[in-house]
């Protein structure tokens, strides 16, 4: 993937913390690069990218959006979170997970389009 065209990202924000492989796909990081445009501020990617073996992914009964490439939390809250929230319903990321409370808040970007989709959740 040619990551100048994602000029807020660098490859080894989203590169698996468990093997370093990175799947991420240019449609999802694309759409993030967007969403980056319109928020106007830097974003913390707090996790990109998850091989099948990652820790998080194995637990699962099936890997999830992370082992797509087409995932990744921002770490974010407060105000800030409120606004990239609304930029990212507006971009169409189809799944949205909220994490807002205790230490470690962050926000789940998705552009999966099987189950139930567009959904929000909260962790």
């Amino acid at each position: 993937m040619d990551w100048k065209f994602y000029p807020n990202f660098k490859a080894e924000e989203f590169n698996c913390s468990h093997c370093g492989e990175n799947k991420m796909t240019p449609e999802f990081m694309g759409k993030l690069q967007s969403l980056r445009n319109s928020y106007g501020k830097p974003m913390r990617v707090t996790s990109g990218y998850r091989c099948p073996k990652h820790p998080i992914e194995a637990k699962k009964p099936a890997p999830g959006a992370h082992a797509s490439g087409c995932a990744c939390d921002i770490g974010v809250e407060g105000d800030d979170a409120h606004r990239l929230l609304k930029f990212a319903m507006i971009l169409g990321f189809t799944g949205i997970g909220v994490q807002q409370k205790g230490s470690g808040r962050f926000i789940h970007l998705d552009t999966l389009t099987t189950g139930v989709r567009p959904t929000v959740w909260s962790y």
